[in-house]
């Protein structure tokens, strides 16, 4: 059952939030025959040979390919449908897009329910992977080439650079190691507007005041006082 959530996660997260059925990413029966089959090879093949193929570098890149084109595709398919139901609702449409997109990493929370496992830090609300910050910036992308006329360009285009924004750096992760290429400017934007250099700034007066409250000797009075007890001893043998 946690595999049917983490598939269809976007879907049950867009249809809660617009307050549609949430049964309905079942209505497809293909789909449902597709993921039990992946499911079933990729748990219980002989010899794990699926799960050992799919984790074999050169077909994981292809797979990984393919899976950030199917979540350009979610994102877009979010933001059309939103904008069918809420034409003027930009933060609506943007919410929509990105849960459709990144939904199963927002939804595992809940998939960690199901299994029985609970683990607090791994919450994607409290801290956003990648994959969702993208899916936020395509969903901003797809909603202006709709809305405004800061991009004129045709559709095709937007799209293709979506899929390619997203395959890039999902590539630069599994080759490169470059995981999240936001926290610079996140930790440039929280230092500036957030209370970074106030932060820093205390932490660094409260460091000064202890070290001038120890002393510039450190242990060197203990080691005085030991070298004296010693001494002491000495003289009553």
């Amino acid at each position: 059952m946690s595999c049917m959530m983490m598939c269809f996660a976007g879907s049950f997260m867009a249809s809660f939030l617009m307050g549609e059925p949430i049964i309905y990413p079942f209505k497809r029966h293909d789909d449902i025959i597709l993921a039990s089959i992946v499911w079933y090879l990729i748990f219980y093949s002989p010899f794990d040979v699926c799960y050992k193929a799919a984790k074999f570098l050169p077909l994981k890149v292809i797979l990984s390919v393919l899976k950030e084109v199917q979540r350009a595709h979610k994102v877009h398919s979010g933001v059309a449908h939103a904008m069918k139901i809420y034409p003027n609702a930009y933060i609506v449409m943007v919410i929509i897009g990105t849960v459709k997109g990144a939904g199963s990493g927002i939804i595992r929370t809940f998939e960690q329910l199901v299994r029985g496992v609970w683990v607090p830090m791994n919450n994607e609300l409290l801290r956003p992977t990648f994959y969702t910050k993208a899916c936020v910036i395509a969903s901003i992308m797809f909603v202006m080439e709709k809305k405004s006329t800061y991009i004129n360009l045709p559709h095709e285009v937007v799209y293709f650079g979506v899929v390619i924004f997203l395959v890039y750096f999902k590539l630069s992760s599994l080759l490169l190691g470059v995981h999240d290429i936001f926290m610079p400017f996140e930790n440039l934007f929280c230092a500036l507007f957030m209370g970074g250099i106030c932060d820093a700034f205390s932490r660094a007066r409260a460091l000064v005041a202890k070290q001038s409250t120890v002393g510039p000797t450190g242990s060197q009075p203990s080691d005085q006082q030991n070298v004296a007890g010693v001494k002491e001893s000495k003289k009553d043998l």
